[in-house]
Formats: structure tokens, sequence, C-alpha cells
């Protein structure tokens, strides 16, 4: 029996999905390039554009129905470049260097919480609930990595002078990715669906707010996301915990009630007299 049959000769790719997946990975791979050049806007940047035609990749794919299991791990190792690697790469050039140990230490806890992120994704795909991400999503880190090193750079600061913050901020993003925090994913939102007009003249002033400072909105839009799953988190976690301590203590449940119940009336049977013959 052949190892290959003539039906998986024949199958190819699909060219369209894969476009914007090759077309990340090289603003990925572009991002390291000018991070060694130097260049670390113009690799801020890339990151940002990386992440953009990530999001497009999938949505064209299921659009035009060219899904296939090749374009999901072609999608992953993508993935690992652009918003793994590359971040990485680029926070340490900028102001982790300088921190000996301590800075390459920090880069290489986010880049494995990247990788471990993108695996646990890939695993637990038909499991996690579809409206939240498991730890915070690979694309949403990077942009704070990228979103710092570009503010920074806006404002003349030296990757020197914010050193100490950009490690905490690394390792910040690098644990929150491997977290069980959960954050929303926004696909419970059917495009499909009418909006009142409102909603447009939202975006449009969303667009207008990016477009005044893109470096400082969409860091400070991400630095939000972040922190909106640990606050979502503290929020369920004081529900349960009024929740478990709304019965007093010295008060018995209704469940508890009922087993007392059950148990007195099996007492009471058990200590009645027999019936006389």
């Amino acid at each position: 029996m052949p190892l290959i049959t003539p039906e998986k000769r024949r199958r190819g790719i699909y060219i369209l999905p894969n476009l914007f997946t090759t077309a990340a990975l090289f603003a990925g791979f572009y991002a390291i390039v000018q991070a060694m050049n130097q260049r670390f806007e113009v690799a801020a940047v890339a990151i940002f554009v990386a992440m953009v035609l990530d999001g497009l990749d999938g949505r064209v794919a299921r659009l035009t129905r060219t899904q296939s299991e090749f374009g999901a791990e072609y999608d992953s190792l993508s993935d690992m470049v652009s918003f793994g690697a590359a971040p990485a790469l680029v926070m340490y050039e900028w102001a982790l260097q300088g921190l000996g140990k301590l800075g390459w230490i920090a880069a290489f806890i986010y880049c494995a919480g990247a990788a471990l992120r993108l695996a646990r994704f890939n695993t637990n795909i038909d499991v996690v609930d579809k409206r939240y991400f498991q730890g915070l999503p690979s694309p949403a880190a990077a942009a704070l990595i990228a979103g710092m090193v570009w503010v920074g750079i806006d404002n003349d600061f030296t990757g020197e002078a914010l050193s100490g913050y950009a490690c905490v901020l690394t390792i910040f993003a690098g644990v929150s990715m491997v977290s069980n925090v959960l954050f929303w994913s926004g696909k419970s939102i059917n495009l499909r669906k009418s909006v009142p007009f409102i909603v447009i003249f939202a975006l449009v002033l969303a667009f207008a707010l990016v477009s005044s400072y893109p470096p400082g909105v969409l860091f400070a839009l991400f630095l939000a996301y972040a922190a909106s799953g640990y606050v979502m988190w503290v929020m369920r976690w004081k529900r349960s915990r009024n929740a478990s301590s709304a019965v007093p203590t010295g008060f018995a449940s209704d469940g508890e009630l009922a087993q007392r119940d059950t148990g007195a009336e099996s007492t009471d049977t058990d200590n009645a007299a027999p019936p006389r013959s």
C-alpha cells in the first residue's frame, strides 16, 4: 500500500487565508529584524500590523469556507513568531538588555508563556467557553509590549530609563497568558445582526480617538483589556464568597433540615414499639 494516496497527493492548501497568515508571519519577522537594527518604533508598528493580519486570516477562512487543519497549525506557528518571539526580542533589545540575567529571564518568561498559551488554546479549543479566553490572548500580550515600546519612543524615553517598568510588564504579560483568568473574547458579537445607529457613531468616534494619538490610545486600550480579566475575576470571587456566606452560622440550610427530618423520622420508626400480633 503506498504511503501517500493519490487523494492526499492532489490535496493542496488554500491560498487566500494562508496568504494573510504568511503576511502576519512576515510582519513578526520584520519586527525582529528592525529591532536588531535599533529601529524599535518600526518594530512596534510591525507587531500591530501582524495583529491585524492575524485577526483577518481566520475570518477570511470562515467566510470563504476554506478552513483546514494545515491553516490552523500554520496560524499557531505564525502566532508564536509574531506574538511570542518578536515582542520578547524587541523588548529585550530596547529595555531589558541592560538588566543582565533578569532581563533575558523576563523575556524568556514572556516567550515561554506565549508558547504554552498557544499550545493550551489548541488542545482546549472544543472545551472552553467560546465567549471567553482562558488566559490573556497572545496578540493582546504582544500589543502590551509593542505599545509600551512605541509610547516610550514617542515620548523620547530611552529603554534604559524604563527598564524596571518594562521588566514588570513583560513578566505580567507572560504570566497572564498562562493563567486561568478569563478574558472576554468578543466572539459573541454577531456581525450579521443589525445594530442601532449609535453603535456606528461610536465606532467612528473610536477610530477618531485612535487616530488622534495611536501609540498612547492603543497601549491604554490593551492595558485596560489586560486589567479587565482580573477585575472580573475579583468580582466573581466576591460573588462566590457572598453566596457561600449567605447562610448564617448556626442556621441550617433547607437541605440540612430535610436530612435532619428524614433522620428523625427514621429514628422514630426504629424506636417505635413492634406491632401487636
